[in-house]
């Protein structure tokens, strides 16, 4: 036996999920973000609820293990894509052209229990007339906006 020291890998923590139907299967290979709460009457009917929860991904770092041939698109809006398993319909994520690195994952598709929380609530000027927003955190009229890191705004963390 040698005398050194084994340094283990450093690994990227791990999350998996999947569509309803089982027939999406994923896995996410870095940290979550802060959950995003999303009020647009957009989320609303692609939801079917009063809210979208999502958290911002790398498009690196998000990895489909099966299903390719279930995802669909819809361009909701120009340069938005909302992508969702065409079996069952569970909403995946959705995608601006303008940031073609992000993906907006729906946090409620993801098996692990979430250390993440969420960070705010973003398009109240919209929301559900009966859904009540009764936490403390910041609301935004239109889009969430990221406290900038270090002078620089970082496109993944906002809305």
């Amino acid at each position: 036996m040698g005398a050194g020291i084994a340094h283990k890998k450093q690994e990227s923590p791990l999350y998996t999920g999947g569509c309803l139907c089982g027939g999406i299967r994923f896995r996410v290979e870095s940290e979550l973000e802060p959950l995003q709460i999303c009020h647009c009457s957009q989320c609303r009917k692609a939801q079917g609820g009063p809210i979208a929860v999502n958290t911002p991904v790398s498009e690196a770092a998000f990895r489909l293990v099966s299903g390719t041939e279930l995802l669909t698109a819809y361009e909701s809006s120009p340069g938005k894509q909302r992508v969702f398993c065409r079996r069952c319909g569970s909403p995946i994520y959705s995608k601006k052209d303008a940031l073609p690195e992000v993906l907006r994952l729906r946090a409620g598709l993801i098996d692990e229990p979430l250390a993440v929380r969420p960070v705010a609530h973003s398009y109240v000027g919209s929301k559900a007339s009966w859904w009540p927003i009764e936490d403390g955190l910041p609301r935004f009229e239109a889009a969430y906006v990221a406290p900038a890191i270090d002078g620089q705004q970082d496109p993944t963390r906002s809305g």
